[in-house]
């Protein structure tokens, strides 16, 4: 290799599955490491850069980046958010690239496809809130959604609790829901998988973990639905009514202050006066560091609001980056095999 070529590594998301990557418990140790360096000092993690197109659908792509100095990387997550994009296109609303850098020199070193580590993300943090804070043994789990980040949902919490055995699907559309059972009872034979109709109440109402993941901006759990003692891990922004917040034992967000100035339900209680700051019980970080006790009684209604940690992403990233870089998949891609005014032919190629 010449003295200024810089190469680096593509994964796309075939050679991370293949690598082994879809990893629940691989993404939550990432996590926990991630939690225990940021409080320790040791996480970089800017503002992120958001870009919205639509106001009113909230069309987005955002710039996340995180520097881990304990590892000696940083990291940054490019994702978009097009929530039509599956009713009016048949696509995906969510896509995301993950770049990777040193920081000795400051050079890339990973160029991957993100939108694995993305839902991966949102399902391990969920999976852990729920290892702390849902009850022991839980064995059903009631969905309202039935996208790619309840079907990683259902894959992790089934990972913190092989206890689980019941699984409840509600969707905007049949459709949804059948195509939902279909692929999950292929990775989960032991979980009776079922869908409800549409009918979000059967899909919710006696479970132990209810897990709202939608692009809709409405209430749709209502208070009356969740149980003593059930769990409700929140994913997307407005997705239940104010009174499941106001009958919860302990509220917990990823990071509250972070929260609070979004809209997620929370946020609008927040905003609307109906949830003080001191309202909500702590943040999951302060529960894995063993500053705050997680579930206390079987009866506690718990709810837990993730905004999404980008440090949290990058972590995920660089576990995977580790375990994909001797498998052998992916791709050596050449940045620059000499500095631009190195280049012999650099007189041909000039336009002035």
């Amino acid at each position: 290799m010449k003295q200024h070529e810089i190469r680096c590594h593509y994964y796309s998301q075939e050679d991370l599955l293949g690598a082994g990557c879809l990893d629940i418990n691989m993404a939550i140790e990432a996590v926990e490491m991630a939690m225990h360096a940021f409080h320790a000092g040791e996480v970089i993690f800017p503002e992120k850069v958001v870009q919205i197109f639509n106001e009113e659908t909230q069309e987005r792509i955002n710039c996340l980046p995180a520097t881990f100095k304990h590892l000696r990387v940083c990291g940054v997550k490019w994702v978009s958010v097009f929530p039509p994009n599956p009713v009016k296109f048949g696509m995906q609303n969510l896509s995301a690239v993950i770049i990777l850098s040193e920081i000795e020199h400051g050079l890339p070193i990973a160029f991957m496809e993100g939108t694995l580590c993305s839902n991966l993300r949102v399902g391990a943090v969920g999976a852990l809130a729920a290892k702390h804070l849902a009850k022991p043994a839980a064995r059903s789990i009631g969905f309202i959604g039935a996208g790619e980040q309840a079907k990683m949902h259902l894959l992790a919490m089934k990972t913190v609790f092989p206890s689980l055995v019941e699984c409840r699907v509600a969707a905007k559309e049949q459709a949804e829901e059948a195509t939902f059972c279909q692929e999950m009872r292929q990775l989960l034979p032991d979980v009776a998988i079922t869908g409800t109709n549409t009918d979000l109440q059967a899909a919710t109402q006696d479970a132990d973990i209810i897990v709202t993941a939608t692009s809709a901006q409405a209430p749709l759990l209502k208070a009356a639905w969740m149980k003593p003692g059930a769990f409700y891990s929140h994913v997307g922004g407005f997705e239940d009514e104010f009174a499941v917040a106001h009958q919860a034992d302990k509220i917990v967000c990823d990071d509250w202050e972070t929260v609070k100035h979004r809209t997620q339900t929370l946020s609008r209680m927040h905003q609307a006066g109906e949830l003080p700051d001191d309202r909500v019980y702590g943040n999951l970080q302060e529960i894995v560091l063993g500053d705050l006790p997680g579930r206390q009684s079987l009866d506690e209604r718990i709810y837990f609001n993730a905004v999404g940690l980008a440090y949290l992403d990058v972590a995920i990233a660089h576990a995977m980056y580790q375990r994909t870089l001797d498998s052998g998949l992916g791709q050596d891609l050449k940045i620059q095999q000499e500095m631009i005014f190195e280049h012999a032919h650099l007189k041909n190629w000039i336009r002035i």
